[in-house]
């Protein structure tokens, strides 16, 4: 059921409409209906998947509870054993099994197994784990309720792909609810036709081109960086607009989910790219990966070795395959080189420094795309070495790029996606108008394409 379907937005208005027939003075009632709707949701993929986020559910409540009352590592390693062992069996078995069957000199696929992946394991897996740490950290209070955790895990506005919500953050909306503001609820809605244009009129535009080049393989250099660029911008309106969406319906139910993107393609460096994409990965990787192992207080070579693991291993949390690991090997070595030549801190808006950093982005979005080495390198080698080739993109999608651009360099300096829901309701009326307006004129219907993010 995803977010841009008929059947979704039946789901989202028949949850409103209960939640709020419900009263402010039920907050039982509503969670229940919350919850519910939550597991309707997930429930639409795959119904046997149920019973594992229950367990899941059940052993972190359970760990955190034993870990509030008494602080035993066992309790931690149990918690953290069974979200890692759940995900290491669904998300890594096959590609280990493959790699164990070509050290064996067996068929790749000797020992494959035929595996679903749950919906949202990743994400819902990450949250978990960083409610049980900060427990045992004493930084957060184990939840006494577990309808209460399960409505944290389950939450169908971000089950699927994040952004990944810290515990203090859900339960300081949870606990103390109230009613969202006017421009709350105005934002909220904002943001979900902003983010439902983004994925239907931006991302699946530019998707039928990556998707054609990365199945052809046509030769050229314009149309390599031009498919590796359509990529580049398919998987960022993508997942912004996923994430708009997101954030936007938690708003209609007074949560207020922390941002996850914040204008990536201006960054002026690899170190600031990673600060604006997928903001609660890269956050909960520095303070459950990167810090732990050691972070920045060693020697520059303990620096440069934890920068590594950690983007390797985010590499390795987005898919299992070597191109994945090799992304976040590349990130890793990018990320190192700026810490050890002074870069990464930089704050300049220059557009020489935006631009390399996009290109380089774009090199690392190919190893992100390519269903395997071998191709990756195929598209390396006309990226660099090939002839001229033609462009890929016609005038329309062009112009969809360019103007896509000038709106988020203008967000960017003047933010007015976060004010336009105090401005007067004729100008929120007519932004409104006109996204919808681009939806109409350039959304893809034809064909359902689904999220990127889905598959992790």
């Amino acid at each position: 059921m995803p977010f841009h379907t008929g059947q979704f937005g039946l789901l989202l208005a028949a949850t409103a409409a209960l939640f709020y027939l419900a009263g402010a003075g039920r907050p039982r009632v509503r969670r229940t209906i919350l919850l519910t709707a939550s597991y309707l949701f997930y429930a639409s993929w795959n119904p046997a998947f149920l019973p594992l986020l229950w367990a899941l559910t059940a052993i972190d409540y359970a760990a955190a509870r034993w870990l509030e009352v008494r602080r035993e590592r066992w309790a931690l390693i149990a918690s953290l054993g069974a979200n890692l062992a759940f995900l290491a069996f669904f998300k890594y078995y096959n590609f280990g099994a493959s790699i164990a069957a070509q050290l064996l000199g067996r068929p790749a696929s000797a020992f494959a197994l035929d595996i679903v992946l749950p919906l949202g394991i990743s994400f819902h897996t990450f949250q978990s784990i960083s409610y049980v740490v900060d427990v045992y950290r004493g930084r957060q209070r184990a939840v006494t309720n577990v309808l209460d955790y399960a409505l944290f895990i389950a939450f169908f506005p971000q089950l699927v792909a994040g952004p990944i919500v810290r515990a203090r953050e859900f339960f300081g909306d949870l606990l103390p609810w109230r009613v969202p503001t006017r421009e709350e609820m105005a934002r909220g809605a904002f943001l979900c036709v902003l983010g439902l244009t983004k994925k239907m009129a931006l991302a699946d535009n530019f998707a039928r081109v990556s998707d054609a080049y990365f199945a052809e393989l046509p030769s050229g250099l314009l149309t390599a960086w031009g498919g590796a660029a359509a990529f580049g911008l398919q998987i960022y309106f993508d997942f912004s607009g996923y994430t708009d969406m997101a954030i936007g319906m938690a708003k209609l139910f007074g949560f207020h989910f922390p941002e996850n993107f914040r204008r990536p393609y201006l960054a002026t460096s690899i170190t600031d790219f990673w600060r604006r994409w997928h903001i609660s990965l890269s956050s909960w990787l520095r303070d459950y990966l990167y810090i732990p192992l050691g972070g920045n207080r060693g020697s520059r070579l303990a620096t440069y070795r934890n920068l590594m693991l950690t983007m390797l291993l985010g590499g390795l949390w987005h898919g299992a395959s070597w191109t994945f690991v090799l992304w976040g090997g590349y990130h890793g070595a990018l990320l190192a080189g700026e810490r050890a030549l002074g870069m990464g801190s930089a704050a300049s808006q220059s557009i020489l420094r935006a631009a390399p950093t996009f290109l380089l982005v774009t090199l690392g979005w190919v190893l992100f795309r390519a269903p395997d080495a071998a191709t990756a390198g195929r598209v390396f080698k006309e990226m660099f070495a090939g002839e001229a080739g033609t462009w890929p993109w016609n005038a329309w999608q062009t112009g969809l790029a360019l103007a896509g651009a000038a709106a988020w360099i203008t967000e960017e300096r003047s933010g007015w996606v976060e004010r336009l829901s105090l401005s007067p309701g004729w100008r929120y009326s007519a932004a409104l108008t006109g996204l919808l307006l681009v939806l109409e004129m350039f959304g893809v219907t034809d064909t359902m394409v689904p999220f990127v993010y889905f598959q992790f």
